[in-house]
C-alpha cells in the first residue's frame, strides 16, 4: 500500500506518491466548485501519476477547503471511495504550506498563487488565519490582484483615462476574458507581465507591485502581531507568485515588513507539507484537519 500527497489549488493540483518519486497533475479549480469537481481533479492527478494501488493514507492540502463541516467530511469521504484509501488528512492549503516551509511548526507563512492565504502559528500551537477571503473579498497582493490591477491599467491606458504603459502592448483584450470558464486563473496569469514591465522600468507597473508588496507586508504584519512575545517571528513566503517575482515583490516587501519579522528561506513548499501530514503525527495543526478512516 501506497501513501499520497496532494497539494491543489486554482490553477492545477499537484499529487505525488511518497517515497517512489511519482508525481501527477490534475485541473485547478475555484473557490465555487463543486465536491465532485474537487474529485474529479483528484482522480486526474492520480491517473497521471499512475497510481493503481491500494492507498494507505493520503493528505490534502486544499484551497477552497469547504468552511461547513459537513461538507469538508463529505469531501473527505469522497476521496476515501475515490482512491481507494484507508486514511484521509484533509486540511486547507495554508496547513500545508506551513508544514512545508516551516518544519518546526512555529511562525508565519504567506503562501501566493493565483490567490493568497497566511497563517501564524504559536509556540503553544494556537493559530490565526489572515486573508485567503478569495478573489472578490480578499487574497490581497495575490497573483490575481496583481494581473486584475495590470489589466484595469491596459484599459485605462487604451481608453486615454491613464497614463501609458508598457502594459497596454499585449495582445490581450482583458473584456474577452468575461466569457472565460478560467477567468481567475486568466486574470492571474497577467501577473507576470506585470512584474516583468515593473523590471523594465514602467513606472504603471512598478506601482501596481509596490502597492501588492505593501498588502503582503500588512498580511504579515497581522499575523506577527497576533504571534506571543516580543522577539523575532521566522516568516516565509512560498508558492508560484514568490517563486517568479524576484526583487520586484521582495525589494519593496522587506522595506514594509515589521522589525519582528524575519524573513526566512521556506524548507518545502505545499505539496511538502501534504507529505508531512501523510508520514507523521499532525503536531500542532491537529485542530485543523478532517479525517476520515474507511
Amino acid at each position: 500500500m501506497i501513501r499520497l500527497a496532494v497539494d491543489g489549488g486554482q490553477s492545477a493540483l499537484r499529487l505525488r506518491v511518497v517515497g517512489d518519486g511519482r508525481t501527477g497533475t490534475g485541473p485547478g479549480y475555484t473557490h465555487s466548485s463543486s465536491v465532485q469537481g474537487m474529485l474529479d481533479a483528484i482522480r486526474a492527478a492520480a491517473d497521471d501519476a499512475g497510481v493503481t494501488e491500494s492507498v494507505e493514507l493520503v493528505a490534502l492540502g486544499l484551497t477552497g477547503f469547504p468552511p461547513d463541516p459537513r461538507i469538508a467530511h463529505l469531501l473527505a469521504e469522497g476521496v476515501a471511495k475515490t482512491l481507494a484509501a484507508k486514511e484521509v488528512r484533509l486540511t486547507q492549503d495554508m496547513v500545508t504550506a506551513h508544514a512545508g516551509a516551516l518544519p518546526e511548526g512555529y511562525g508565519v507563512v504567506v503562501a501566493a498563487g493565483t490567490g493568497l492565504v497566511c497563517l501564524a502559528v504559536d509556540r503553544d500551537g494556537s493559530w490565526h488565519k489572515i486573508d485567503g477571503h478569495g478573489y472578490l473579498f480578499g487574497d490581497a497582493g495575490s497573483a490575481f490582484a496583481i494581473g486584475r490591477a495590470g489589466l484595469v491599467a491596459v484599459q485605462r491606458a487604451r481608453d486615454g483615462r491613464g497614463p501609458d504603459t508598457l502594459l497596454a502592448e499585449t495582445s490581450l483584450d482583458p473584456v474577452s476574458l468575461y466569457l472565460s470558464p478560467t477567468l481567475v486563473d486568466d486574470v492571474a496569469r497577467f501577473a507576470p507581465d506585470v512584474l516583468r514591465c515593473a523590471a523594465d522600468g514602467d513606472a504603471v507597473a512598478r506601482d501596481i507591485v509596490v502597492r501588492a508588496a505593501g498588502d503582503v507586508a500588512e498580511t504579515i504584519a497581522t499575523a506577527v502581531r497576533l504571534t506571543a512575545g516580543s522577539g523575532q517571528v521566522p516568516v516565509a513566503c512560498i508558492g508560484g507568485l514568490f517563486r517568479g517575482s524576484g526583487e520586484q515583490l521582495f525589494g519593496p516587501l522587506r522595506e514594509a515588513l515589521p522589525p519582528r519579522a524575519d524573513l526566512v528561506a521556506a524548507a518545502g513548499n505545499c505539496l511538502d507539507g501534504a507529505e508531512r501530514l501523510a508520514t507523521g503525527p499532525p503536531g500542532p495543526y491537529a485542530d485543523l484537519i478532517v479525517t476520515y478512516r474507511s
